[in-house]
């Protein structure tokens, strides 16, 4: 794999998980209660609220910031006042990241033995209500500089916590309380160029969902979610993959939607082949999602000739890849072969998909047909690069570099910057946007950001 300096590759990792529709038990909670997963049950858009902050700064409507020990870019999520996060603190002095352009060879090994730890952090308050240790010791593999450890969201139906660290092949289960109700090991392979992990598991009823994409062997692993049990496993032909598998609830079947470089494919709930279609670029990141009835999926490595973007409808079966010249078929509704981002995943808001690359520029199309509404409009010039991915209330989009400034742009076919929202560190986390409130993660802080008490 040949690339020369671009923007954050492994960090990217994180900020690309499951999305979707919601699974029943998550989605009778309601989207605008809780935030079991990578992205929320609404691919990143939340619905319409008029508490929701739309400015804010170090001072500006934060209801309270949190200190979060060690390193980890997963992503905060949220069930009722429990709040989920996952980091690994190093006994030693780690490289810290530096918000920019990097190549994708600058991996580092690890300073000292690693302690993966959950952290629960109080909604209300801010405060740690518990912290457990899952495990302790050097980490086998190396890391992107901009990677971390625990890149892995984890994942909750309401009554346990579901944890992965695919730095270490750890899978566990905690209850509330963090009491460790299960836990599993597999194997810990790294990926192309010692990039690290960070594919986020997936829940669907009872069953929790693993992709491991690797130089060795890549799997794609069901686990009983009540006791850990191993209920089938796939081999997968892949040699690398940070975006999280989706569980994707159409009018025609329930299906397990994976990418890959190689190809993307999609396994029935038994893990069988439905179908699979050729044509990613070499590194892929963002994570698949559905709406509007169509399955967005897309890669965008910047040193590959092809960053593409899909939308495949539902009930696809066999080999759906386009034959020379096509720009669709009977299962594809739409294809654009240089939409793909890196490490952003898109966000489909009302009728448009947005596309926000990872260099500050944003794109609108129309999300039905893929036709162009606005090419690419520069957020703001001299922009260190963007990772988490984009989110969406109350008519607006929210795009959040690694300067720590959210952009917030007007929603619908005219471009409009409308403010810039800055804290003082870096973030590479997607948010988590729940009952009026912004949960930002920062390289050191939690913030909850939302208006003044009435």
């Amino acid at each position: 794999m040949r690339r020369g300096a671009s923007l954050a590759v492994a960090l990217l990792l994180i900020a690309v998980g499951p999305v979707g529709p919601a699974p029943d038990a998550l989605r009778a909670a309601g989207a605008a209660d809780q935030w079991p997963l990578f992205r929320g049950p609404g691919a990143g858009v939340i619905p319409d609220d008029p508490a929701l902050p739309d400015t804010w700064s170090e001072t500006e409507n934060v209801r309270w910031k949190a200190t979060i020990p060690g390193l980890g870019w997963s992503s905060p999520i949220v069930w009722d006042d429990h709040i989920f996060l996952t980091a690994a603190i190093s006994e030693g002095k780690e490289a810290a990241p530096v918000a920019g352009l990097y190549d994708e060879h600058d991996h580092v090994k690890a300073a000292a033995a690693q302690h993966w730890v959950v952290m629960d952090v109080d909604f209300q308050t801010g405060k740690l209500r518990w912290q457990r240790e899952l495990h302790a010791g050097q980490p086998p593999l190396l890391r992107h500089v901009k990677n971390s450890y625990a890149s892995e969201t984890p994942v909750t139906d309401g009554e346990r916590l579901y944890v992965y660290f695919g730095s270490i092949g750890l899978i566990a289960a905690l209850d509330f309380d963090g009491k460790t109700l299960w836990t599993k090991t597999i194997d810990a392979f790294n990926t192309q160029v010692e990039l690290g992990t960070g594919a986020s598991p997936a829940l669907y009823k009872d069953r929790l969902f693993i992709v491991n994409d690797n130089t060795k062997q890549s799997i794609l692993l069901a686990l009983d979610k009540r006791t850990g049990k191993e209920l089938w496993r796939v081999n997968r032909d892949e040699i690398g993959n940070w975006s999280t598998p989706l569980v994707w609830e159409n009018d025609v079947r329930t299906e397990i939607v994976t990418t890959g470089t190689r190809r993307i494919r999609s396994y029935d709930l038994d893990g069988t082949l439905l179908w699979e279609l050729k044509g990613m670029s070499e590194l892929t990141i963002p994570s698949p999602f559905a709406k509007l009835g169509l399955l967005y999926v897309s890669s965008g490595y910047p040193g590959g000739a092809l960053r593409p973007v899909y939308a495949v409808r539902p009930g696809a079966k066999g080999d759906i890849s386009l034959k020379e010249g096509e720009t669709g078929n009977e299962f594809i509704a739409w294809h654009q072969p240089l939409l793909g981002t890196y490490n952003t995943s898109a966000l489909v808001y009302d009728n448009y998909y947005y596309t926000l690359l990872d260099r500050g520029f944003l794109m609108c199309h129309d999300a039905r047909t893929g036709k162009q509404v606005y090419g690419r409009q520069r957020l703001m010039a001299g922009a260190s690069g963007f990772t988490a991915s984009p989110w969406a209330y109350n008519g607006k989009i929210f795009l959040l570099s690694e300067d720590g400034d959210a952009f917030v742009v007007q929603a619908g076919p005219e471009y409009k910057l409308l403010g810039k929202n800055s804290l003082n560190e870096m973030p590479l986390a997607t948010p988590a946007v729940v009952r009026g409130s912004v949960l930002l993660r920062t390289a050191s802080k939690l913030y909850r950001i939302a208006r003044p008490a009435s």
